[in-house]
């Protein structure tokens, strides 16, 4: 049984995977000659979809040897239909596009990344108790250890916010207290 098809744009793709939805517009049908276009554009890529005919629709159908060549990232597109020299956008939104599972990436949260560099810091520091030096006139001085503790416990609570919203969107319970009542 082949998946259904979507009838309208997706929030997100993945890099490598197949991409594909019918987009009816009744003002211009494929059958008339009507071309649909998405246009994706970020600040460094841009990425363009062509639509084949599928009767009155236009079926969006991108292979997963296209995709795996997308880029991760945030874009916003513009749908745009056109016939004989006529150009009329059709739609606009946002498309998230998530890398390829393959692809060697760190997808770690910038909060998460700078966490377990805190943490690292922080075991480097507990073998030595130099806070400042200078070498040949070149000063280096380290963040303090309590600046560098509160840091750690806002970065703590913002993982385990992004933790819990990952729970969440998953449809699983989150970390929280659990409630026990016992009774009759």
């Amino acid at each position: 049984m082949a998946p259904p098809i979507h009838t309208t744009e997706p929030a997100s793709l993945i890099a490598g995977d197949t991409a594909k939805w019918l987009k009816t517009l009744a003002d211009y049908p494929a059958s008339e000659g009507w071309a649909l276009t998405y246009t994706l554009v970020n600040a460094t890529h841009r990425v363009v979809i062509a639509s084949a005919a599928q009767g009155d629709s236009h079926l969006v159908n991108v292979l997963p040897a296209t995709t795996g060549a997308y880029v991760k990232g945030d874009y916003s597109y513009r749908a745009s239909v056109s016939k004989a020299g006529e150009v009329f956008t059709v739609g606009t939104g946002r498309i998230s596009i998530a890398a390829a599972f393959a692809a060697a990436q760190d997808d770690r949260s910038q909060a998460r990344r700078t966490l377990e560099a805190i943490n690292a810091t922080l075991e480097g520091r507990s073998t030595s108790a130099t806070a400042e030096y200078e070498i040949a006139g070149r000063k280096l001085k380290y963040i303090a250890v309590p600046e560098l503790l509160s840091l750690r416990d806002r970065l703590r609570r913002d993982v385990a916010a992004e933790d819990a919203a990952t729970l969440a969107a998953a449809g699983m319970p989150g970390r929280g207290r659990t409630y026990v009542r016992f009774g009759p």
